[in-house]
């Protein structure tokens, strides 16, 4: 059975395919009855249709200072039944300068499905937030579609609260639940956030809703992520996920309703405990997802913290355009990705984990890499451009902003001559990036796209250049200062005649700085 505000679409939008019917055939027209008959049928086979579609609904499940290794590691049914079932997505946060790994920034970046430096908060301060211009999820959907319920519960007060912190869900919110946790002694009413919202999720009709269970990230805090009492504590999270769970399969509308789940956190913990800083166990974050179209047991390595908004959104109707994040269902069509079965362990890098997987020089089909003006010798990992992931590249020597690179996915193209410099070589760092040749019309307009992650210092170039039929290449853009995790965009005049068109990404320099750059396109 519908909500009556669900059953008032519903019926509205029936009337309308009944009134567009008789719009195409009025009363009276010279048409054949038979026809006529067809059409009305037609129309009312529609509304039916319409009045029976399953009403979608989405439920995140925030998880304060959840490790994933750690959950795999825990009696955690309820959670590990969901990897079972659904998506299991691991991926690393940003760091400082950006933001910290605490829980402001991680929430607020959950919620917007904006990065912090669009959302403005960096830390637990709040200060610089503007949730104006990029607001919460839930309030994105009240905006768009009022009818909608929403709802969110916290014992967490920045989350759902009014204080001079929050409510990072703001009061737009149809129903909000905010309990005071002790943050200092670490005491918990996840229990009490539970049942709340176990029982609005089962009698209630909730839309669209976001539930934070604290208890984890105190028992990193006070134990460490690598202690028994982390991993007691996650049990006795995932029985309150189960609760939650429990409460959506109860619900006596479930048969017309189609539900995504998502469980996601703000950020790691260290084995012994804490987060904030630039550690890979500090960064880590994840994504679980479990509704239609979502294959079972499948493990992606593309989605960032910034999608659960947009997948919410996503499900509900909702325009997630302005969002850093993207929808789950998008195609990746990035050539890239595809070079991740090819990955290499570390060569001549140290800092990176021996068993990690994060580097090729081998391009995708089609691409290429000129090396011919490189200097010999060098860091092996990083002698001209070279494909990495996250995980890789930023552990080749941290704080120094490629944590930063928080807009690319995956795997990316990246030329890093202040890590080539650290071993002995002769020469300085040259090389191009070549795309394939790509078709064009000559006489129009065509705009290039790229993720770039740039960091600058006098004496090196990052130049992108194109040619047409093979012709020389041309300069079309120079980054000259820092241009940290960006879209860029330019605009291609292609000359009359031109029937294909050539990008190359050029990076010269010696103990310098980088350039990341990744999801090219060109339409």
């Amino acid at each position: 059975m519908l909500s009556g505000r669900r059953a008032t679409a519903a019926t509205a939008a029936a009337a309308a395919l009944v009134a567009a019917a008789f719009a195409a055939h009025p009363a009276g027209a010279a048409e054949p009855g038979a026809a006529k008959a067809a059409a009305e049928a037609a129309a009312r086979e529609a509304a039916a249709r319409t009045a029976a579609a399953p009403v979608p609904k989405v439920l995140v499940i925030g998880l304060d200072g959840a490790v994933l290794d750690r959950v795999k590691a825990a009696a955690a049914p309820h959670l590990k039944g969901l990897m079972a079932q659904g998506l299991t997505a691991e991926s690393l946060l940003y760091a400082n300068p950006m933001a910290a790994t605490s829980s402001g920034p991680g929430w607020s970046t959950v919620a917007t499905g904006v990065w912090p430096d669009k959302h403005g908060v960096r830390d637990n301060s709040f200060t610089g937030k503007n949730y104006t211009a990029h607001p919460d999820f839930l309030t994105r959907v009240e905006n768009s579609a009022p009818h909608l319920n929403t709802y969110a519960a916290a014992d967490w007060e920045p989350v759902t609260s009014t204080d001079q912190n929050g409510p990072i869900f703001s009061a737009k919110v149809d129903k909000r639940l905010s309990l005071k946790g002790d943050r200092d002694g670490y005491r918990s009413e996840d229990p009490k956030v539970a049942a709340a919202a176990a029982a609005e999720l089962r009698g209630g009709n909730p839309d669209a809703a976001f539930v934070y269970l604290g208890e984890i990230d105190a028992a990193g805090h006070s134990s460490g992520a690598a202690s028994q009492a982390y991993l007691d504590a996650v049990a006795r999270v995932d029985a309150l996920v189960g609760q939650l769970l429990a409460a959506v399969g109860q619900r006596p509308t479930l048969a017309q309703e189609n539900w995504t789940i998502l469980v996601t956190t703000d950020h790691g913990h260290t084995p012994s405990g804490g987060h904030g800083g630039s550690g890979p166990a500090e960064r880590g974050t994840f994504v679980l997802a479990k509704g239609d179209g979502i294959p079972a047991g499948s493990v992606r390595h593309d989605v960032r913290a910034v999608d659960v908004a947009a997948t919410a959104l996503a499900h509900l109707g909702v325009s997630a355009a302005g969002l850093d994040g993207v929808p789950l269902g998008t195609p990746d069509g990035d050539p890239f990705d595809a070079l991740r079965p090819q990955l290499r362990t570390r060569v001549d890098e140290t800092g990176i984990p021996a068993a990690t997987r994060g580097f090729t020089h081998t391009p995708p089909p089609g691409w290429s890499v000129d090396n011919s003006r490189m200097g010999s010798g060098g860091t092996t990992e990083w002698a001209g451009w070279a494909f990495a992931t996250d995980e890789f590249w930023s552990q080749s020597q941290r704080d120094q902003w490629r944590e930063l690179n928080v807009r690319s996915r995956d795997v990316f193209a990246v030329a890093d001559s202040d890590e080539w410099d650290d071993k002995a070589h002769t020469g300085t760092f040259d090389s191009t990036l070549a795309t394939p040749k790509w078709p064009v019309t000559g006489g129009s307009t065509a705009t290039l796209r790229y993720r770039s992650h740039y960091r600058h210092e006098a004496g090196q170039t990052a130049q992108v250049l194109v040619s047409y039929n093979g012709a020389a290449p041309v300069l079309v853009k120079s980054h000259t200062a820092d241009a940290v995790a960006r879209n860029e965009a330019v605009t291609l005049r292609i000359p009359q005649g031109a029937t294909d068109v050539q990008v190359r990404f050029r990076y010269a320099g010696d103990n310098n700085w980088y350039w990341a750059v990744d999801d090219v396109t060109l339409g």
